[in-house]
């Protein structure tokens, strides 16, 4: 979230995409019955059911799943033709005035400059900015010719594409490769007429949305905010990163991002997601969201070169780019992994972290598995088999794996995976793999934090201990590394060094206190260290009060930046509970901690206008104190403290320009610097915008024998999607019987003028079937899902719950047919995120 639950309730638009926080966050829901209640917020829902959120709406609109980019797609056109924009902020905080280098091509036949159809995969040197100046006004010019590359010698690797110190920019907005110009090109083609060819929504109907979602722009006001909300119905999509990419432009555009009220905010699946995310739980990161090394990275130094951003603005601009402080994130990283292993001399340990040459992602570890390249997984309160995609194909991986390891509370699918419907008693003897299964604690039996959507951390006590021979995850971590470590001891091994170096100074190595491994990510000063400016000095040994004091010459170290100052001299900021809310906006600055530096809306200088004055003087975050010299405000300044407006640094501080980006140059977007409309990659019709490219070009099909794709033309000509229901927490609350006693078994959304054709009544059984597999659950017919009319054909869609499998108590014995969800879901990832395409594919559907 750039913003947080509690602040929805200071907006007066809400769009809701791609989530139903009614039913699956009905805690943080609230706050936008707040904002209903209070400020007579409008909503808008865009969903392919009606769900109970969309119930609440003033305006609900069925889309067809994976139609999300041509919905906004749309609201931008319209936003732009009717001047429902933000002028000021899209000039001076956005990169709209910026000129794109000539040669770049929009992607009206579905490709985007410098696309390689062998490979797959696109040369970027088009998607730069032009170097120069101000060209406002001036005639119109061809990017001048640029300087051959030196040759290479044999095997080298090409240097990385750089932006332009200096861009050339025109504020008139005139220019036609000015990043406003090439955006109004892009999305002219989203008219209202294949908005609803696409989408399936009326051309009345979206209009009527587009101009209640827009009107909070009507007339040049700017007082007004909007806010966007969705969930996972966005990022799973074979285009994900893109809808969300769509959404943040649209806000920039309005001027939306930043505001108290507004904002981009993701609806967080899991208590404790962002903090997975945070503390690098997914492979191409290290904690704090620094990029991972490469084999090419060869020593500390190339690797800070590459992924330290230089700036990158119009001349007269300033740009506080604070990526450029990535060697001391790094080295204090290194040095809370290392401690006094990592030195000057050895390059601060870096040659001990692991350099990635490939793609580990979730789909692609499981892939390998099954492939016979990964030999053993450790599952820690992950159910890979019923995650999925495909479960089918994850099953048949574990039976090839030499050993699994299972932390659960519970038996689960993964680690009784031999024990699923049709695998025999002969088959499970052809199985060889060793599982090891431990019992682990459950929420509430450990402390520790969770962060929330909203970046807050907050620290949760034991409430009772975990049963019987259970133990904590930690306790099982540290014994398992100890033991490893005690190996690597006594017989070495190759590369022993990061094993026997890291760092492990907990009072009880074996049981390490969670208060402890708080405070060491955190970080401490390992040196005296003073700061100049205000002469405060901090002792050896002592808690660092925040990620300023960050040094690249060792003496501090901090196992996670962002967290910097969560943990300090003054106490666990984190367990705070101060219930003080002295500007009435909900930011509550004394109720745990959030990251970063306690800022509760991200960005939120540009809550202000070019003078350093709210734009709404009733919702005022933050602004420019003259007489100190000083940003202050109710929230914390995500900005240089002392920076003043008449220096024009821009308000989005980890942008090496400065400002929001419309369009993404270079690298930062594997599919195109604009979303584009893609069909999802089983889809009943061709894409109305360029049939030849319906799909995402560079999506990766996986190419086993499990891997199979289906089309229409197959018979698979309904649009399904998965969702979770309020009732059920993803794959354990089967093993409740209250949970189990509220919905005791699956079903399937199906529309009832589907229903009344095959003739199908609620409560029979039906067989979905895709081009993997079969789902067999009772019908509930349904009139929250409407036939729609997808580009002049008529298309069904219809939905299915995730949360039953082959395990559960025996309250689930007979009603079920232990089939899974995603056996039916297809193996294709996003390209950028890597995030599985579980929510619109083709199937089936007849009386089982």
């Amino acid at each position: 979230m750039t913003n947080g639950w509690i602040d929805i309730k200071n907006t007066d638009m809400m769009l809701i995409m791609g989530g139903n926080p009614a039913e699956n966050h009905p805690c943080g829901f609230k706050w936008a019955i707040e904002a209903k209640i209070h400020r007579n917020a409008k909503t808008i829902v865009v969903d392919p059911r009606l769900t109970r959120t969309a119930a609440t709406a003033d305006l609900y609109l069925q889309i067809r799943a994976g139609a999300d980019i041509a919905f906004l797609g749309g609201l931008i056109n319209y936003a732009l033709q009717n001047n429902r924009i933000a002028r000021d902020y899209l000039v001076n905080y956005t990169n709209a005035a910026f000129i794109i280098k000539d040669g770049f091509k929009l992607p009206e036949d579905g490709l985007y400059s410098g696309f390689d159809s062998e490979k797959k995969i696109y040369d970027k040197k088009t998607w730069n900015y032009e170097e120069g100046g101000d060209l406002t006004g001036k005639p119109v010019a061809a990017t001048p010719p640029e300087k051959p590359p030196s040759p290479l010698p044999p095997g080298a690797t090409p240097p990385p594409l750089l932006l332009p110190a200096k861009t050339a920019f025109d504020l008139s907005l005139q220019h036609p490769r000015c990043v406003y110009q090439l955006l109004k090109k892009q999305y002219e083609r989203y008219t209202p007429e294949m908005v609803e060819r696409i989408t399936g929504i009326p051309q009345d109907q979206f209009l009527k949305a587009a101009d209640l979602y827009t009107s909070v722009r009507k007339d040049g006001d700017m007082k007004k905010v909007s806010t966007i909300i969705y969930a996972v119905g966005w990022t799973q999509h074979s285009f994900g990163t893109q809808i969300i990419r769509t959404a943040a432009m649209l806000q920039l555009l309005m001027g939306n991002v930043g505001r108290a009220g507004g904002g981009v905010n993701a609806l967080r699946g899991h208590s404790n997601i962002q903090g997975a995310t945070d503390m690098a739980g997914i492979f191409d990161i290290l904690p704090g969201y620094l990029k991972m090394p490469n084999p090419n990275d060869v020593d500390l130094a190339t690797y800070l070169k590459r992924i330290t951003p230089t700036p990158s603005k119009p001349d007269p601009w300033d740009s506080f780019n604070y990526w450029s402080n990535t060697p001391k994130f790094a080295v204090s990283f290194l040095k809370a992994m290392y401690g006094s292993a990592a030195t000057k001399q050895n390059d601060w340990a870096f040659s001990y972290l692991p350099k990635i040459d490939r793609n580990y992602s979730w789909v692609n570890i499981w892939n390998d598995m099954y492939e016979g390249k990964v030999k053993g997984i450790f599952a820690f309160g992950m159910n890979g088999v019923m995650i999925g995609p495909d479960s089918a194909k994850n099953i048949e991986a574990l039976k090839k794996a030499d050993w699994l390891v299972v932390c659960e509370i519970y038996p689960d699918e993964t680690s009784e995976f031999w024990r699923a419907p049709g695998i025999s008693a002969e088959d499970q003897k052809r199985i060889n793999t060793t599982v090891y299964r431990l019992p682990g604690a459950g929420f509430a039996e450990k402390d520790g934090t969770f962060v929330n959507s909203a970046r807050w951390l907050q620290w949760k006590q034991i409430a009772l201990p975990p049963p019987g021979e259970a133990r904590l995850d930690q306790d099982i971590l540290a014994t398992i590394f100890l033991k490893v470590r005690e190996l690597y001891q006594k017989e070495g091994g190759k590369f022993a060094d990061p094993v026997l170096n890291a760092t492990f100074a907990y009072t009880t190595p074996y049981a390490p206190s969670l208060a402890e491994v708080a405070k060491e990510i955190n970080g401490k000063a390992l040196a005296d260290l003073t700061d100049p400016k205000t002469n405060l000095t901090i002792k050896a040994g002592q808690q660092l009060p925040g990620f300023a004091w960050l040094k690249d010459d060792g003496t501090t170290a901090s196992g996670n930046w962002i967290y910097c100052g969560s943990w300090t001299e003054a106490g666990a900021l984190i367990q705070r509970r101060g219930t003080e809310d002295p500007s009435g906006l909900g930011i509550y600055p004394n109720w745990a901690w959030s990251w970063p530096m306690n800022r509760r809306v991200l960005y939120n200088r540009a809550s202000c206008d070019l003078n350093g004055k709210p734009w709404d003087t009733s919702r005022r975050q933050v602004w420019w104190d003259d007489s100190k010299q000083l940003w202050v405000g109710n929230d914390v300044p995500d900005f240089k403290p002392d920076s003043a407006p008449k220096d024009h640094m821009g308000p989005f501080i980890m942008n090496p320009e400065g400002i929001g980006r419309l369009f993404v140059p270079l690298g930062g977007m594997a599919d195109g610097p604009f979303p584009e409309h893609y069909e999802p990659i089983e889809s009943p019709i061709a894409n109305p915008l360029h049939p030849n490219q319906s799909n995402n070009p560079v999506v990766k099909k996986y190419k086993t024998d499990l891997d199979k794709y289906g089309t229409a033309d197959q018979g698979f000509n309904v649009i399904c999607t998965t969702y979770r229901l309020t009732e059920h927490y993803h794959y354990w609350t089967k093993n409740n019987p209250m949970n189990v006693q509220l919905v005791p078994e699956p079903f399937v959304e199906v529309p009832a003028e589907l229903a009344d054709r095959m003739g199908i009544r609620g409560g029979e059984k039906v067989k979905v079937t895709s081009a993997r597999s079969h789902y067999i659950a009772k019908a509930m017919v349904t009139r929250r899902i409407r036939p729609m009319k997808i580009d002049g054909k008529e298309i069904f869609q219809i939905g299915l719950p995730i949360h039953w499998g082959f395990r559960g108590i025996a309250e689930d014995e007979g009603k079920t047919a232990k089939t899974l969800a995603n056996q039916l879901t297809p193996t294709v990832i996003d390209p950028n995120a890597f995030t599985p395409e579980f929510k619109g594919f083709l199937v089936k559907i007849e009386k089982a």
